[in-house]
């Protein structure tokens, strides 16, 4: 086990316990010994861990202190990035700006040398040229959070117009395009809808109720799609 790894376990098995811990049962724990268990200890209270007790006696963290549980890997912390970076170009503006500021947060807390890392990374997304600047996916979002029914001036792909209602239940991106799933209520069936392809929309003010036979799961499961 790396270094980093132990004492991010050390400090998870004091996370939020009311009595002390033993040397020894946290050596049992990590599987290490306990001259090594001192020694992470004492490594730890240097560097500003606010770790109480001594051996023989117990460990605990000081009443009131939290210690943000990040521990990246670098292939973690890349991930993190790019998709920061994916969730930038793609998605609406109000979760382009979380994506954003979480990782700012993220790099806040990080170890110099995996700070670095995050701004090492290769791949790249068109953050410049966004492809959705008309705030209908943010506006979509709302509604699937709200469940709030909305009505929708829809041109299908020949560019045929029909007035819907629909009960929005989900956003998703398929790597070019979002689709809004919904239960439609002119076909009385699931139906998906490109953003792009609504004219019009607007909200009737109904918030619909969650319905198992016309939810998210049964429209996932009429799709033969799982959640990611």
């Amino acid at each position: 086990m790396r270094r980093a790894d132990r004492l991010f376990l050390l400090i998870h098995a004091l996370r939020g316990r009311r009595n002390a811990i033993t040397a020894q049962r946290l050596a049992e724990t990590l599987e290490v010994s306990l001259r090594t268990v001192y020694r992470d200890v004492a490594d730890l209270q240097r560097s500003g861990v606010p770790i109480e007790g001594e051996a023989g006696v117990g460990y605990l963290l000081r009443k009131g202190s939290d210690i943000p549980p990040l521990m990246f890997t670098p292939d973690e912390l890349e991930a993190l990035v790019v998709g920061s970076r994916f969730v930038r170009a793609f998605g609406g503006e109000r979760l382009g700006r979380g994506a954003t500021t979480a990782l700012l947060k993220i790099e806040a807390v990080l170890p110099p040398e995996l700070r670095a890392s995050s701004e090492r990374s290769r791949i790249f997304a068109p953050e410049v040229e966004r492809l959705e600047t008309s705030g209908i996916i943010d506006a979509l979002h709302d509604a699937v959070t709200a469940r709030q029914v909305l009505r929708i001036d829809y041109r299908d792909e020949s560019g045929r117009g029909s007035a819907r209602e629909v009960e929005p239940l989900c956003l998703a991106f398929w790597g070019g395009s979002w689709t809004l799933g919904a239960w439609c209520r002119l076909r009385s069936d699931f139906r998906s809808f490109r953003p792009d392809r609504i004219v019009e929309y607007s909200g009737t003010g109904e918030i619909f109720a969650d319905e198992r036979s016309r939810g998210l799961q049964a429209y996932l499961d009429a799709m033969g799609v799982s959640p990611a």
